[in-house]
């Protein structure tokens, strides 16, 4: 005869019908007025015993989804167009800022195509003219500046554009004006071009200040609307709503702030997008690094030469600092928002007013670093403070990081 299996009876009971809404994924199952090992020998239970399920505590059931980190999937990416309509959505720039950015990153990538190809479709060397600043224009200068302008004018949302290699600011047509400023720099080192190394460009973007229309078709000299444009691009950098830059090296890297930190995002080749890799970068309190053209030493005032004199002594790890310089401010800032340091183009006996361009160079740069949460003068007062009397206007300048820039400050007082 077989023998009957005993059967053990589950009562489930919560202790408050709450409860199952908020159910902790760690509950635990516990029984009640029960002798495990007893029911574990025997087979059987007794007739009132019971099993009751209840969640850990109400506390635990509130901050347990807090702790359960979602595992990355690996082919979760953010490329540049989502994180600019998330910069849209939460209000931190309009749908019109938003073109302009996607606007630029789409001339940094034509580029750095031209870039890599330089060599190959002979675009490499000299164009033969001359910039208004006096210097000799690279056929990737002039060939990088129309293309930004295009990109700019055909996004319909900037009025004025102002590059370093133009005379003076451009209007753009009545037909496709928006209210934006844009200021560029289309090649940042371009000297590093025929020896295929790092160069940038580099943007800011000012909002609207007053409306600039101007004859295209105008062959005059500056008359009085092109001198409001003028006027309408002369701000100080504090004034940005958005900065940035992109570096042509190893990898293709754009760098943007709209006022709410610094982003970088690199081009993947494969999609032919800007992908985020670097998310809200903070600049290293202090670096080990610095990036002076010492080649110009003996025109620095004495000041300055006791502070290099300071940098190039061993510290108390017995090691003093190191000099890196590339000769292109794109890739001097990239290197030091991940490790931290000091760049310096200071004034000279040659130079009184350094070699760098406020409103196209400094004024954004500077605007990034700050960000970042670095600093940057011009040795006497903040970059961002300086008001633009011209616009291809020339500053000296140190950007860095905090502690970096406190202890040249103590040197130069």
């Amino acid at each position: 005869m077989a023998e009957a299996i005993p059967r053990i009876t589950w009562n489930t009971k919560f202790s408050s019908s709450s409860s199952i809404s908020r159910l902790s994924p760690n509950f635990h199952l516990f029984p009640t007025n029960i002798n495990r090992s007893q029911h574990l020998i025997n087979g059987s239970s007794s007739p009132n015993s019971r099993i009751r399920c209840e969640a850990a505590s109400l506390e635990g059931a509130k901050t347990a989804p807090a702790q359960i980190k979602k595992p990355k999937n690996r082919y979760e990416m953010v490329n540049l167009t989502t994180w600019l309509l998330q910069q849209e959505q939460a209000g931190n720039i309009d749908a019109e800022l938003a073109i302009v950015l996607s606007s630029i990153s789409l001339a940094c990538k034509q580029i750095a195509s031209l870039l890599q190809r330089s060599s190959i479709v002979n675009i490499t060397g000299a164009q033969g003219t001359v910039n208004i600043q006096g210097e000799d224009q690279k056929k990737l200068d002039v060939i990088s500046n129309e293309l930004f302008c295009n990109c700019l004018r055909s996004s319909g949302r900037t009025g004025i554009i102002a590059s370093e290699e133009e005379d003076v600011p451009v209007a753009v047509e009545e037909t496709y004006s928006g209210n934006y400023i844009v200021v560029f720099d289309p090649i940042d080192g371009s000297a590093n071009i025929d020896i295929a190394l790092t160069t940038g460009s580099i943007f800011g973007i000012y909002g609207p200040d007053q409306q600039c229309l101007v004859d295209m078709d105008d062959e005059s000299t500056i008359d009085q609307a092109r001198e409001k444009c003028i006027v309408s691009v002369c701000q100080p950098g504090s004034n940005l709503v958005a900065a940035g830059y992109c570096l042509y090296s190893s990898s293709v890297v754009y760098t943007l702030s709209v006022g709410n930190g610094v982003y970088a995002f690199t081009l993947d080749p494969a999609y032919g997008e800007f992908v985020l890799t670097h998310e809200d970068i903070k600049i290293p309190k202090a670096g080990r690094i610095y990036s002076f053209n010492e080649g110009n030493y003996d025109l620095w005032d004495e000041k300055l030469q006791n502070y290099i004199d300071h940098l190039r002594k061993p510290g108390p790890n017995g090691k003093p600092y190191s000099g890196r310089y590339i000769g292109c401010l794109v890739g001097e800032i990239h290197r030091m928002l991940l490790y931290g340091g000091i760049y310096g183009n200071p004034k000279n006996k040659n130079s009184k007013n350094g070699n760098l361009r406020l409103l196209y160079e400094c004024a954004p740069m500077s605007y990034i670093i700050e960000q970042a949460g670095g600093k940057a003068t011009d040795g006497s007062q903040r970059i961002l403070e300086i008001m633009p009397e011209q616009i291809h206007q020339r500053t000296p300048i140190f950007i860095g990081s905090p502690e970096e820039i406190e202890k040249l400050e103590k040197y130069l007082a």
